[in-house]
């Protein structure tokens, strides 16, 4: 009459039958007020009306059969059914907690008027993970669910083997489970749970991604190649990793494609050529390390580069290599192996390591480093010529013998002359720019009186004019 929701009040006397024992009665109360999800997917456990239905019958389920729904129990037995867990394991693994009519009413509401989450979540509470997971197959649930439902319980209680083992089980190729497996190691990687990720991904046989996480093993949060040393054993993993998968790939060229969809694959080229960088990853980590050990490593960057980083990461190993050894020799043929399997830029590597010299006012290295490029045999024809002139910026702090050394030791005279004129020794540009052709000669005077005129350089002026 005055126009209430009755839901209410059907809810309540639904609680009454339940808690009274008449299970009929209160499934036809409920029926007036429950009412199921409009998405069975969403990541909720249902109405407050189903949880608290649920969550009842849970707290009161009776430790004995019962035939008889409006059978009451006595005082006694009341107490000895809230003093025990219904629910109880040894019911469980005995597989007799099915036959249990609070079990069943639990599913009757939850298959009813529950989302798959809360069904699922229902089965893990009490130790069901296989009904758990094939519900989760049949309805095709969402990635979301299998997270929330099943992965996250089972990591957190230390089931993640059983689980593992489950999944083997009701699929051995784990093909049914892909998705879901995919989606818990993004859900991992999100967290930073790395040691979990590589546990799982070893489960799924994903060789590559478990290389990829070895890699963040090895590099992650090392301030020095002494740290990176004591961390060589994940480069071994890495390479352990790669050959297993370039097994399973040979193995299955040969026969039917096996459909490996949710592994990731890469191509036997790249994977071999991964190896390598492995290898030469172990030369530069043990050769760092050891000069690091003994003192002489100078050059200290922000972060630490590895050969596993982008080309100018790689760059900058090749150029801690020459410089951290205790001459540019020592470290040149690990530092051009770099540069030529990643087809780095080699002068530009060059002149880094010949400007950071500079700086270390090792002059005599830069010529040992022209040397070392030279007869490395790749050299392009002015390549020593163009590190020169790169350092020349620098040429305020290099001491006078030490800049006519490194000019005198270019190849090229019209480099020369650049290299005179960039550090204003307009006299010696004079004297090199005479020996020349003498069409050319006349160009490069002219160049050069110029250049005294607009400097105020009165001797050098006259010199060029008298000439010309």
């Amino acid at each position: 009459k005055s126009g209430l929701d009755p839901g209410g009040a059907w809810h309540a006397w639904g609680m009454a039958c339940l808690k009274a024992g008449n299970l009929s009665s209160a499934r036809e109360k409920f029926n007036r007020c429950l009412k199921p999800p409009m998405d069975l997917n969403q990541l909720n456990h249902g109405s407050r009306l189903v949880q608290d239905v649920i969550q009842y019958l849970e707290s009161t389920v009776k430790p004995i059969l019962i035939a008889d729904d409006d059978y009451f129990t006595t005082l006694r037995e009341l107490e000895a059914t809230l003093r025990t867990r219904s629910l109880s394991l040894e019911m469980m693994c005995e597989g007799k907690i099915q036959h249990n009519s609070y079990y069943q009413e639990c599913l009757f509401y939850l298959h009813s008027y529950g989302t798959n989450l809360a069904i699922i979540s229902f089965y893990m509470r009490h130790d069901c993970m296989r009904e758990a997971l094939l519900h989760l197959l049949n309805k095709e649930s969402p990635a979301e669910v299998f997270i929330e439902g099943i992965f996250i319980p089972s990591y957190e209680s230390g089931k993640l083997h059983m689980l593992e083992n489950l999944l083997e089980t009701i699929d051995p190729g784990l093909e049914s489970w892909g998705v879901y497996l995919i989606a818990a190691c993004k859900y991992l990687q999100r967290k930073n749970y790395y040691h979990i990720l590589y546990e799982l991904q070893q489960f799924m046989k994903d060789h590559v991604r478990a290389a990829m996480t070895c890699i963040r093993f090895f590099t992650h949060g090392a301030k020095s190649y002494t740290e990176l040393g004591g961390k060589q054993t994940w480069l071994l993993k890495i390479k352990d990793h790669l050959k297993v998968y370039l097994q399973e790939v040979s193995r299955s060229s040969g026969r039917k494609k096996m459909a490996f969809t949710f592994r990731k694959k890469m191509s036997a080229t790249d994977v071999s050529r991964h190896i390598s960088t492995v290898d030469l990853q172990m030369e530069v980590t043990k050769f760092l390390h050891r000069c690091e050990s003994s003192g002489n490593s100078q050059v200290t960057g922000s972060s630490l580069p590895t050969l596993f980083g982008n080309n100018n990461m790689k760059m900058d190993v090749a150029c801690k290599v020459m410089l951290e050894g205790k001459n540019i020799e020592e470290g040149f043929g690990i530092a051009f192996r770099v540069l030529q399997d990643f087809q780095l830029e080699a002068t530009e590597v060059y002149s880094k390591v010949a400007k950071q010299l500079v700086k270390q006012q090792k002059y005599s290295e830069i010529r040992q480093l022209l040397k070392c490029v030279n007869e490395s045999g790749v050299a392009a024809k002015n390549d020593g010529d163009n590190i020169i002139l790169n350092c020349l910026n620098e040429f305020r702090n290099i001491p006078a013998e030490d800049l006519d050394n490194l000019i005198q030791d270019m190849d090229s005279d019209e480099n020369k002359i650049q290299a005179y004129v960039m550090c204003n020794k307009l006299r010696s540009a004079y004297l090199v720019s005479v020996r020349q052709e003498k069409t050319r000669a006349v160009q490069l005077v002219q160049h050069v009186r110029q250049l005294a005129e607009n400097s105020g350089d009165d001797v050098v002026k006259a010199i060029c004019a008298q000439w010309l």
